[in-house]
C-alpha cells in the first residue's frame, strides 16, 4: 500500500524508526516548544503572537462546542484539539520543500501505519469515553432498537476508526501521488497549482477527521 517506508535505525533492537517517525518527532517537538513559549509569555494585554494563538484556540473551541455542545465540547477539547493540530501539521509537512524527496523526512499522514494508529487511538478514546460517561447506556446502545442489531452495531464500532484511517491516508497519499505525477508530465505550472490547492486540502482533511470523531463521540456519550 503506497511506497514502502525505509527503516533508518532500530531503537532497542525492535522499534523501527522511519522518515515518518522522524517527521512526527519534529512536529511533536514543535508543538511542545510553541506551547512552552505561549505558557511562559502569557500577558493580560496580549501581543501579536498570543493573539494569533488565542484566535486559533477560540476557533477550535467554537468548532467542537458547535458539534458537541459547550459542556462536552469543553470536556473533550484537549483530545480533539490535539488530534486536529497533529493531523493538520502532519498534512502541511508534506508541503515543506524536501519532505518526501528523501527517506529521512516524510509526511506522517501519507503513511497508512500512522493513520491506522490514529484510528486505533480514536477507537480506544471513544470506547473509554462512552463507558465513563454512562456504562449502562454504552452497553445498551449495542442492542437498540432491538437485540438482533448487536452484531452489526459491534462491527460498526470497528468500521468507524478503520474508515477514518483509510480516508485520511487515501486522500493525503493520493494528493501527493497526483502532484508527483503532474511534476513529471508538466514540471512547470501544474505542481504549483496543486500545492496551492493543498493549502486548503490539508486543513480540510484535518477538519473532516476531527468532525467525524466529534460526531461519533457525541453518539457514545449521548444522554438517555
Amino acid at each position: 500500500m503506497g511506497k514502502e517506508s525505509k527503516v533508518l535505525i532500530k531503537l532497542f533492537g525492535f522499534l523501527d524508526v522511519t522518515g515518518e517517525v522522524v517527521t512526527m518527532w519534529i512536529i511533536l517537538g514543535l508543538i511542545a516548544v510553541i506551547s512552552l513559549i505561549v505558557k511562559c509569555s502569557l500577558k493580560e494585554r496580549p501581543g501579536r503572537f498570543q493573539n494569533m494563538i488565542e484566535t486559533a484556540v477560540e476557533s477550535l473551541d467554537n468548532f467542537f462546542t458547535g458539534n458537541l455542545g459547550k459542556p462536552k465540547g469543553r470536556k473533550y477539547f484537549p483530545f480533539l484539539a490535539t488530534l486536529f493540530v497533529f493531523i493538520v501539521l502532519s498534512n502541511y509537512s508534506g508541503l515543506v520543500p524536501g519532505v518526501g524527496l528523501t527517506d529521512y523526512v516524510k509526511a506522517p499522514t501519507a503513511c497508512l501505519s500512522v493513520t491506522a494508529a490514529l484510528g486505533i487511538i480514536t477507537f480506544i478514546f471513544l470506547q473509554t469515553s462512552g463507558i465513563r460517561h454512562n456504562v449502562r447506556h454504552y452497553f445498551k446502545h449495542f442492542i437498540s432498537p432491538i437485540a438482533v442489531m448487536l452484531p452489526l452495531l459491534l462491527l460498526d464500532e470497528f468500521i468507524k476508526p478503520a474508515s477514518l484511517a483509510l480516508r485520511l491516508y487515501g486522500n493525503v497519499f493520493g494528493e501527493e501521488t497526483v502532484t508527483e505525477e503532474l511534476y513529471h508530465i508538466m514540471p512547470i505550472g501544474a505542481p504549483v497549482i496543486m500545492m496551492v490547492l493543498s493549502l486548503l486540502f490539508c486543513a480540510l482533511q484535518a477538519i473532516v477527521f476531527t468532525m467525524l470523531v466529534s460526531i461519533y463521540l457525541d453518539e457514545v456519550t449521548e444522554t438517555e
